[in-house]
């Protein structure tokens, strides 16, 4: 057994998660690669085909559609938000920038429950418009899930095409992913794993997305609400170890993962999350450089530039409820365990859709 093996069937003996799944390799390929546990504390054996919400790593895969909305020249980094939306012409978010949208230095607040008072794709919409900024633009790195619902709504505005259907066109069909998608249809909900036993709908969550203002929007936003497999995002791993190929041209993708904030104390690029000092969950060994992101479900893909490495972990931990922070400490610890991993000896043959 594996140390990352071993490392994740522990993190299941703590009830951290009832499943994980894992890939850990470079632009050659996956180095380690497997999975433990169930779909959920009393459901089937995973299979390696199984669908994982991925909850915020939603946004670098939204992202990188962007950025290449920028390479085309639909978008501008530097364009304001009242550019594309009318709606947010003489507002306090007219001026921000498609730029800080991306690094999270707009100003707009966090993780904000607006779906316990907003009810419809509108009203909810209209409540991000008119959620105060909480810091000037440029000045303050906040996490903000609203940010990415606005980038969202750009890409369609400058397009006039829904963000589903970018992400499909510019990230999943280059890339070679099969099986990411949102609003995930029936064939792929029956190997979907549980997250949350959800008070607000009154049931196990499975196969729907689990960010509960993604479910008023309808399942798609550029900040949650995609679906994918550990055959997918080994693939979109390998490719962003590979420096992008595919997806970006090297400039655009160098522009898009080198940081952006370090002189704001917290380390962000244009839609992944770098690696700060202390308590990161790229742990201690990822480079400074590195890039990646996490998903509150208990996901999370982290890529180290300098030596090549990529590391995916998915898991449920949510499930049965959002309670418990184990992932917290597990992930670190995942994330030092695949960055000392090393290249010598046979390499695994591929998952369950990982051929051709």
């Amino acid at each position: 057994m594996s140390t990352l093996a071993a490392l994740l069937d522990e993190g299941r003996a703590r009830r951290v998660y009832s499943g994980a799944a894992w890939s850990v390799g470079d632009a050659d390929g996956p180095l380690d690669r497997g999975w433990t546990g169930t779909r959920s504390w009393d459901g089937p054996p995973l299979d390696g085909d199984d669908l994982w919400d991925l909850a915020s790593v939603t946004k670098p895969v939204a992202g990188i559609a962007v950025m290449a909305l920028v390479e085309r020249g639909a978008l501008g980094l530097d364009a304001t938000v009242g550019t594309y939306l009318p709606e947010y012409r003489g507002g306090d978010k007219e001026d921000m920038t498609v730029r800080q949208l991306l690094a999270h230095t707009s100003g707009i607040p966090g993780q904000v429950p607006l779906f316990r008072d907003h009810p419809t794709r509108a009203s909810l919409l209209e409540a991000v418009r008119l959620l105060p900024p909480t810091a000037a633009p440029g000045t303050r790195v906040q996490y903000s899930s609203q940010g990415f619902i606005i980038l969202g709504l750009i890409a369609e505005a400058a397009t006039g095409r829904p963000l589903d259907a970018l992400v499909a066109e510019l990230v999943c069909a280059p890339a070679g992913l099969r099986d990411t998608v949102f609003r995930p249809d029936a064939g792929r909900r029956a190997r979907a794993v549980a997250t949350e036993d959800c008070p607000w709908r009154g049931r196990t969550v499975v196969g729907e997305v689990h960010d509960e203002n993604a479910v008023v929007l309808g399942g798609v936003g550029g900040h949650a609400g995609l679906f994918s497999t550990l055959a997918d995002m080994e693939r979109l791993g390998i490719t962003l170890a590979g420096g992008g190929r595919g997806l970006l041209a090297p400039d655009t993708f160098a522009r898009m993962t080198a940081p952006h904030t370090d002189h704001l104390a917290l380390r962000r690029a244009l839609a992944w999350q770098g690696r700060d000092p202390v308590g990161s969950p790229a742990g201690d060994v990822f480079g400074p450089d590195s890039y990646g992101h996490t998903g509150f479900t208990g996901t999370s893909l982290w890529v180290d530039p300098a030596t090549g490495r990529y590391a995916v972990l998915l898991t449920n931990r949510v499930h049965p409820t959002r309670t418990g922070d184990g992932i917290v400490a597990l992930r670190r610890a995942f994330h030092d365990a695949a960055a000392g991993l090393p290249r010598d000896g046979a390499r695994p043959a591929p998952p369950c859709g990982m051929t051709g």
